[in-house]
C-alpha cells in the first residue's frame, strides 16, 4: 500500500491538507459533504483537488502533510504551482 499527501482547494479559496492511501476515493467522499467528510470541507463545495504526492509509508506520508501545514497559503500555493508546471 502506497500512501499519498493531497491539497483540495475549497470554494472559498482556503487549502485542505490530508493523507490516503486512494486519493481519488478520499476526494470522492470529501466532495459528497457525508459523515466521512473532513468537517474542515463540508460546507465548502465545490471542490478541486489540487495537489498529490505518492510517498510509501503511513508514516511518512503523514509527516509530509505535517511539513505541508507548518507552510504559508504563499509556499502552499508555490507548492502547488510547482506541481502544474
Amino acid at each position: 500500500m502506497k500512501w499519498s499527501v493531497y491539497i483540495v482547494r475549497c470554494a472559498d479559496n482556503s487549502l485542505y491538507t490530508g493523507v490516503a492511501i486512494d486519493v481519488e476515493r478520499r476526494f470522492t467522499e470529501h466532495q459528497s459533504q457525508g459523515p466521512k467528510a473532513a468537517k474542515y470541507v463540508r460546507g465548502r463545495a465545490p471542490l478541486k483537488l489540487v495537489y498529490t504526492q505518492a510517498l510509501g509509508t503511513r508514516s511518512e506520508a503523514m509527516a509530509e502533510e505535517w511539513r505541508i501545514k507548518q507552510l504559508s497559503k504563499l509556499d502552499k500555493e508555490k507548492l502547488i504551482r510547482r506541481q502544474i508546471n
